[in-house]
C-alpha cells in the first residue's frame, strides 16, 4: 500500500521529466531557418532630357475695358429743346456729326439776318468811301502837282470803313456759329451712356445734355508688377507695339480680342507698387467687323496676355521641379542624383525659365525623390534592378555550424 502511494506521488514528476526530454529532442531536431536573400533596389525615378530653346516671354494681367474718349455733352447756346434724335438714348449708337439735340432757332435766325444787313451796309459804305477817295485824289492833282496828304485823300475815313466791314463780318460769323450751335452734334462715333434732356425743356448755356463714349477705340489699363517690367519694352511717353490678347467669358463662351500695348503711364502707384500700362483695341463694338464678331463692351473685365521680350537660350521646366533653394535634381549617366544650383530668369504659375546651371541633354528628375543627396543611387524605368550580395543572418550561421558538428 505504501509502495503504491509512492508510485502515485512520483508519477507527475516522471511525466514532467519525459516532457522536458521530448521537448529537448524536438528542439534539437528542428531544421535551421532557411537562408533568405536580401535584395535592395535603387530608388525608381522618372527623368526627362532638357534642351535650351528660344522663348518669347509673356506677361499676364487683367483690367476693365474703358473708352478712350468719354464726353459729357453740353450746350453752347441757350434755348428750348425742340427735338431729340431717336438714337440719343441709353445704348444708342451714333456717328460723328449726327444731330443729337436741336434747340429753338428763331432768335438766332433773326440775329443772323441783322448781321447780314449790317455787313451789307458796311460794305456799301466802304465802296462809297473808296469812290470819294478817288475823287479827292483827282481834285488834288488838278489844283496842285505836289503829293497830296493822307487826310486830303480821305485815307483815315477809308480805314474806318474797312474796320466797320471787318466788325460786321465778325458779327455775321458769330451769328452763323450760334445758329449752328442750336444743333448739338456728336463729336465722334460712339454710344450713348446717359441722356439728361427731353423735348420742351429750356436749357441755359453750358447745360449737360448727356454722356457718350467713343466706340472707335477702347482702352484697358493693366497693372504691371515691377518684376514684369523687365520682360516688356516700355518707356514712359514712348509708343509701344507689344501685341496683346484679351480674354473674357461672354455668355458661357470664351472670347478673344486682339489689341496692342501702346504706352505706360510711367508712374509707380505708391499704394500698390504697380505701374499701369494701356492697351488699345480698335473698333471694340465690332461695328465695322461684321455681325458675327463678339463686341468688347465697356466695363467688361478681361484677362490680358502680353507678348514680351524674347530669349534665345533658356531651359523651360515645370514650376514644381524648382526647389526652394533654387536647385534642381538631375540624374547622371551613372544613375546618381546630382543637386544643381540654377539661375532663374523668370518664373510664373506653371513654368520656370532657367538661364544658367543646366546644359542641353541633361536628365532632370521629374518625379518626387524623398530626402535626396548628391550621389544617391537611383534607377530609371527600364533599368535592371541592382541586387546586392545576399546577407546571412548570424543566428542562421550559428545553427548551421551546430548542425555540422552534430552530424560529425
Amino acid at each position: 500500500m505504501k509502495k503504491t502511494s509512492m508510485v502515485k506521488s512520483a508519477l507527475p514528476f516522471a511525466i514532467i521529466i519525459i516532457a522536458v526530454i521530448v521537448a529537448f529532442v524536438m528542439i534539437n531536431m528542428r531544421k535551421p531557418p532557411e537562408k533568405e536573400e536580401v535584395v535592395e533596389k535603387a530608388f525608381l525615378v522618372e527623368a526627362q532630357e532638357v534642351f535650351r530653346e528660344p522663348v518669347e516671354f509673356v506677361v499676364f494681367s487683367q483690367g476693365n475695358v474703358q473708352p478712350k474718349n468719354h464726353t459729357r455733352i453740353s450746350t453752347q447756346v441757350s434755348g428750348k429743346v425742340v427735338s431729340v434724335s431717336s438714337v440719343f438714348q441709353a445704348g444708342g449708337f451714333f456717328k460723328q456729326g449726327d444731330i443729337l439735340v436741336t434747340l429753338e432757332q428763331d432768335d438766332f435766325l433773326t440775329d443772323l439776318k441783322l448781321a447780314e444787313a449790317e455787313l451789307a451796309q458796311a460794305r456799301a459804305s466802304l465802296e462809297e468811301e473808296k469812290a470819294r477817295g478817288k475823287v479827292a485824289e483827282e481834285d488834288w492833282k488838278a489844283l496842285n502837282n505836289s503829293t497830296p496828304p493822307a487826310l486830303g485823300l480821305r485815307k483815315p475815313q477809308l480805314a474806318r470803313e474797312q474796320a466797320n466791314v471787318k466788325a460786321a463780318e465778325a458779327k455775321y460769323e458769330r451769328a452763323m456759329r450760334n445758329l449752328a450751335r442750336t444743333e448739338v452734334r456728336a463729336p465722334y462715333n460712339g454710344i450713348v451712356v446717359k441722356r439728361d434732356v427731353d423735348v420742351g425743356q429750356f436749357l441755359p448755356v453750358g447745360s449737360i445734355v448727356g454722356e457718350v463714349y467713343s466706340t472707335d477705340v477702347a482702352e484697358v489699363r493693366l497693372p504691371l508688377a515691377n518684376s514684369d517690367l523687365a520682360f516688356l519694352d516700355l518707356s514712359a511717353g514712348v509708343e509701344s507695339n507689344n501685341p496683346v490678347q484679351l480674354k473674357a467669358d461672354v455668355a458661357g463662351r470664351e472670347r478673344v480680342w486682339s489689341g496692342r500695348l501702346v504706352r505706360s503711364e510711367g508712374v509707380m502707384d505708391a499704394g500698390s507698387r504697380v505701374m499701369y500700362a494701356v492697351v488699345e483695341v480698335e473698333d471694340p463694338y465690332r461695328i465695322n467687323s461684321g455681325n458675327d464678331a463678339a463686341p468688347l463692351r465697356f466695363g467688361q473685365f478681361v484677362e490680358a496676355v502680353i507678348s514680351g521680350t524674347r530669349s534665345e537660350n533658356v531651359i523651360v521646366l515645370p514650376r514644381n521641379l524648382l526647389r526652394l533653394d533654387n536647385t534642381v535634381l538631375t540624374v547622371s549617366d551613372e544613375r546618381e542624383i546630382a543637386i544643381k544650383p540654377v539661375q532663374v530668369a523668370r518664373t510664373d504659375a506653371e513654368r520656370v525659365y532657367i538661364s544658367e546651371g543646366l546644359n542641353s541633354g541633361e536628365k532632370v528628375a521629374v518625379s518626387a525623390v524623398p530626402n535626396p543627396y548628391n550621389g544617391m543611387k537611383v534607377r530609371l524605368p527600364g533599368d535592371e534592378p541592382e541586387i546586392e550580395e545576399p546577407q546571412k543572418n548570424d543566428q542562421a550561421e550559428e545553427a548551421s555550424a551546430i548542425d555540422t558538428a552534430e552530424a560529425n
